[in-house]
């Protein structure tokens, strides 16, 4: 028997998943490039299924912000996801052509290009050498891929929005892994309750398909006092995820310019629902954001004189 997987044609669930999606819309929703008026970088780290020899761990690094030049949004996605023998690195721009609608709506639509890079091992173990898959690489392999996203968002004042896109519109081959790249279709939403003056209830909704399987994730949090927040995941059949964090915003100065400034930090832990929790201690997942933004004060003439107007 062979330690490891095979790797003839695959067409399953290939991008990186993470249960505090809700602040990492960019990575699977170029249309999300510049959404919230501010200037984000993000952080994601997640360790997936521990206890597990070679266990899942996937980084992602983000930027996306709003730029009056190009009247839409830019973002800028990194991510390395590694899974036993098998290592994903994406380069991704994206950009969303905002939009503006009525009472502050926006409706965005963006693209995203890149390359995937996958890459194989070769540090498999057999418990027989006669068992040895003769379509298991005994070298290092790597190939390189163009990759495209498309998606389309509409957001409504600060209390609800929407989302559709598909990733890896290509469906490019790794033809020297003999691996597919499959199309991932996604449907996100999410709306926001005011329950008192210092506590709001935010949910959100997850819906996403590879045209083979799909998968669902439910998520409802509490946040108090816009500072800190605490709630609960759910994937049907995977896992229920509780998640805790926090924001703090400030306002700096620099010269005449005034720098609105906000940072978020979060934690989840998924408990597992399905077999594996017999052989997993669950997931944990971190991130960071940082978020700014620089609005010019006018010049004020103070003094007034008639020889100049």
């Amino acid at each position: 028997m062979v330690l490891g997987c095979a790797f003839v044609v695959a067409d399953a669930q290939q991008d990186p998943q993470f249960t505090q999606w809700m602040f990492d819309k960019l990575s699977f929703n170029p249309a999300a490039a510049g959404l919230n008026d501010m200037h984000c970088i993000s952080m994601f780290y997640r360790d997936q299924w521990d206890g597990f020899d070679k266990d899942p761990k996937t980084a992602l690094l983000n930027y996306e912000g709003y730029h009056d030049g190009v009247k839409g949004g830019l973002g800028l996605t990194l991510y390395q996801d590694v899974l036993g023998q098998e290592t994903n690195f994406i380069f991704r721009g994206s950009y969303a052509y905002h939009v503006g609608l009525s009472n502050g709506d926006k409706f965005t639509a963006g693209i995203g290009v890149g390359l995937y890079n996958k890459s194989l091992g070769n540090k498999w173990v057999a418990i027989d050498d006669y068992l040895v898959d003769p379509v298991i690489p005994n070298n290092e392999m790597a190939a390189q891929t163009f990759d495209m996203s498309l998606g389309v968002m509409y957001k409504r004042a600060d209390d609800f929005y929407a989302g559709l896109s598909m990733t890896h519109l290509t469906g490019a081959d790794f033809k020297d892994l003999n691996i597919s790249m499959a199309r991932h279709l996604y449907f996100m939403g999410g709306y926001n309750f005011d329950l008192t003056g210092d506590l709001r209830l935010r949910t959100n909704l997850l819906a996403k398909s590879d045209f083979n399987a799909a998968a669902f994730d439910v998520n409802a949090n509490l946040l108090y006092d816009n500072m800190l927040w605490a709630g609960v995941s759910f994937r049907p059949g995977d896992a229920v995820a509780p998640m805790v964090g926090g924001q703090y915003s400030w306002e700096g100065e620099n010269g005449r310019d005034r720098i609105p400034q906000k940072i978020m930090v979060g934690y989840s832990y998924d408990v597992t629902l399905s077999e594996i929790k017999n052989y997993s201690d669950g997931s944990h997942e971190l991130f960071v954001t940082y978020c700014f933004n620089i609005i010019s004060n006018p010049l004020l003439n103070r003094h007034a004189n008639p020889r100049f107007l």
